[in-house]
């Protein structure tokens, strides 16, 4: 009897923890939280003036390619449902392109020359604090960040030396958002889709036009640690 009255309090003990346990509440966003990604960067191929810019024709931009994304963010206030994180990013990427086919051009006007156009790589490097507004537990949430950076965006042709255009530091909004899912407490599967508006770049010695203001998509996937 005794046996069997303990075996009932047991019970009772346990679904009385059973409810305490189901009601917790989930864990906040953060404190913090740091990405790693893989990019595929989407560099802007209608560019006219990039490509003058440059002393290029338009088939030689490159288009899309591969880069690394990282991040830091720290999550300092909580408003009703949303929670204000600071932080930064760093950002690069890298495209090639090989044009496929000779392009013919007349220097004389009986006398047709055909030229394959020089393969080309194009770069872009990015720095900036961002501000962000995320949504959601520390269980996995959702976020719309932006910042004001610096870039450096080169396009070269092969066996051409870096050109100041292509060493100028340019001022870049950035702005996307993304999601950090969290499978085990401190790992997490997350992506990141943003847009930078970088700045036009200035008229150095040698150049046609300066380099328009342009805007660039990267899109990131790979794991985020908090």
């Amino acid at each position: 009897m005794r046996a069997t009255s303990a075996s009932v309090f047991a019970l009772v003990l346990l679904g009385a923890a059973a409810p305490s346990v189901a009601q917790e509440p989930p864990p906040r966003i953060g404190p913090l939280a740091f990405d790693f990604h893989i990019t595929v960067p989407n560099f802007p191929t209608e560019n006219v003036l990039l490509a003058q810019s440059r002393g290029l024709q338009i088939s030689q931009l490159p288009g899309s390619g591969l880069g690394i994304q990282t991040s830091a963010h720290v999550y300092v206030l909580k408003v009703k449902v949303v929670t204000v994180g600071l932080g930064a990013e760093f950002a690069a990427s890298r495209a090639r392109k090989v044009p496929d086919t000779a392009q013919t051009t007349t220097t004389t006007p009986t006398t047709p020359t055909t030229t394959t156009p020089l393969s080309t790589e194009e770069r872009f490097s990015t720095f900036s604090p961002q501000l962000s507004l995320n949504f959601g537990t520390g269980h996995g949430w959702s976020y719309l960040s932006g910042g004001i950076g610096l870039s450096n965006w080169a396009l070269v042709p092969d066996g051409a030396e870096i050109s100041a255009a292509d060493s100028e530091s340019l001022r870049t909004l950035n702005y996307g958002g993304g999601a950090r899912w969290f499978a085990k407490k401190h790992l997490a599967f997350s992506f990141d889709v943003r847009f930078y508006r970088v700045h036009a770049g200035s008229l150095f010695e040698g150049q046609s036009v300066a380099a328009p203001p342009a805007t660039l998509m990267i899109i990131g996937a790979g794991i985020s640690v908090k």
